[in-house]
């Protein structure tokens, strides 16, 4: 081994430090003239290859042998069966194939530290491997072809260990029941280990010390539960890993989790119905790969701090954007329907519709709903959203939100429940949104919208309060319709318009006859006085008339007492 020379000063040697020295070659028959009471072998990261001695099987006092980050082949010595006090066994990163035999293996029972991930080892173990393992606490088998076989379906171990990684070993199709012995681990790694079907839900609440968790590349489906809320794991930041399986319900919503939202949650969890991720401290934007969850049927990022303008491919949520109820029914009566795509997939999930949280279990697959309520979103709500014709449910309340209300929101229909209050909207309110049929809650109060009410509609069947906060509408139920400008008004204020002309030329009118006939009476009496000789021949004509008048009247009432 070069680098490496003992000689005869060395036999009070009772420790070998070496590592990262680079160093080459076979592991030195030298150690033989090593003394026997050597302690502590740490020969990691170099480039050392060959075969493992057998002569570390004299050394009976050791405690700690480090071979890791090396080239070493071959199988492990039986002869480490003599190593009865060794306590770390570290052989990772190297290229050994054969594992210790079982008996030999058992004579290590101070074995604290068992590390022999990422080899090439093959092989069957069995839980009689590890029998006298008492005081085992890290396990970590990991990439190598080895296949754990229990015999015994309630076998209990004989240690608590406090990290266990298996990934790439062959555990399955069912998932270990003894792993729910180990109530002190605080790193679990069942990745790529051909485990199938649900979770068990004691895994969830399995160890108040778990802070990493690693079940990728299987194929468990079912409901990820909101297990960041046990009060196991609450008092330690914890790991999860649960991407490439089949998961439909994906729960973390109400805790404290904080950065971006990961972009893996789209490309790794292709198979996810159910994302709540509410009420955390989530910021930046929502990456596009969500998008690819195109079987999402229940998208809940509501009461986060998540900012910027919503990705332009919300249509690419197949299952929102299908409407599959061709008699249509409200949510409440799908209780009587059979859920059969989803029966084996989707057992329930806890999700806030309509002002309050509820489990939903095999309504759960008709129920669309996508919540973006109360956190930074700017700009133009995605004409996109008008596409999703299967929502049921769409929440975009307390953002930053600005421009019109799309045209195009009649298509929404299947829609039950709208809520667009407290952003920045303006404009009029699309006669489309009169075509939502089945609309049974409606808020956009508190934006800066427009115009009349559609009227003759359900629109104007809702609350006061469902349009307050926008000063610019008008129309049942809110005040009646006066600004010309207004809306759906444009017949009410031609009427306006006519009837104020026809007021005008009535007033025009009066006026005039009455002005002529005071010019032309003062006229008359202007003259008379100025102009004697029309004076005269004016009163001389009224009093011919009246001498005409009194001998008409006289001769009438002659005529009559002569007849009596």
């Amino acid at each position: 081994m070069e680098g490496v020379s003992c000689n005869e000063n060395t036999s009070h040697v009772i420790g070998l430090q070496l590592p990262g020295y680079q160093l080459r070659g076979n592991i030195s028959t030298a150690l033989l003239d090593l003394s026997t009471s050597l302690v502590s072998v740490d020969l990691s990261d170099n480039q050392l290859d060959g075969l493992i001695p057998d002569a570390f099987g004299s050394f009976i006092f050791l405690e700690y042998l480090d071979l890791s980050g090396n080239r070493l082949e071959g199988g492990i010595p039986e002869s480490f069966s003599n190593l009865s006090s060794l306590f770390l066994l570290d052989l990772s990163h190297n290229q050994l194939t054969g594992l210790m035999p079982q008996s030999s293996f058992g004579q290590l029972t101070n074995l604290e530290i068992f590390d022999v991930s990422y080899n090439f080892l093959q092989g069957t173990v069995s839980e009689s491997y590890f029998l006298s393992h008492h005081r085992l606490k890290v396990l970590d088998f990991s990439f190598n072809s080895l296949v754990f076989n229990s015999t015994t379906i309630d076998w209990v171990p004989p240690f608590q260990l406090d990290v266990l990684k298996l990934a790439s070993c062959y555990l399955g199709p069912q998932f270990p029941k003894w792993l729910q012995t180990q109530s002190n681990v605080s790193q679990l790694d069942l990745s790529s280990t051909g485990i199938s079907g649900q979770v068990p839900k004691w895994l969830w609440d399995l160890s108040p010390r778990l802070q990493y968790l690693n079940l990728s590349h299987n194929q468990f489906n079912g409901r990820v539960p909101n297990l960041l809320v046990s009060s196991k794991l609450s008092a330690y930041p914890v790991i999860i890993d649960i991407s490439y399986n089949n998961f439909s319900v994906l729960d973390v919503g109400g805790n404290q989790l904080t950065g971006s939202i990961p972009a893996y949650l789209g490309k790794n969890l292709p198979y996810l119905q159910v994302l709540s991720l509410r009420h955390n401290e989530f910021y930046g934007t929502i990456p596009p790969e969500v998008c690819y969850l195109t079987g999402i049927q229940v998208l809940d990022l509501s009461g986060n701090n998540i900012s910027g303008r919503i990705p332009g491919c919300f249509n690419n949520f197949t299952s929102l954007v299908q409407s599959e109820l061709p008699n249509r029914t409200t949510i409440d009566t799908f209780r009587a329907y059979p859920l059969h795509q989803y029966s084996s997939d989707v057992l329930s999930a806890l999700v806030y519709w309509r002002g309050k949280e509820e489990e939903y279990n095999n309504t759960l697959g008709f129920l669309k709903l996508i919540d973006l309520s109360d956190n930074r979103f700017v700009g133009n709500i995605p004409k996109e959203f008008s596409l999703l014709r299967g929502l049921i449910s769409l929440n975009l309340s307390r953002n930053h939100f600005t421009g019109n209300i799309d045209s195009g929101i009649g298509q929404m229909e299947m829609l039950e429940s709208l809520d667009l209050s407290r952003n920045q909207l303006s404009g009029e309110i699309p006669i489309g949104m009169a075509e939502l049929n089945y609309l049974a809650v409606l808020d956009i109060s508190h934006n800066n919208l427009s115009g009349s009410i559609p009227s003759g509609t359900q629109l104007q069947g809702f609350n006061a309060s469902a349009y307050a906060g926008n000063n610019g509408l008008c129309g049942p139920p809110l005040a009646a319709c006066h600004a010309p400008d207004g809306p759906g008004t444009s017949q009410a204020t031609d009427d306006d318009h006519v009837g104020k002309e026809d007021n005008k030329f009535d007033k025009g009118y009066y006026i005039s006859v009455v002005l002529g006939f005071v010019v032309g009476f003062l006229g008359v009496i202007v003259i008379l006085v100025l102009n004697k000789s029309w004076r005269m021949v004016y009163f001389g004509f009224w009093n011919n008339i009246w001498d005409l008048a009194y001998v008409t009247i006289t001769s009438t009432m002659g005529e009559d007492l002569s007849r009596r």
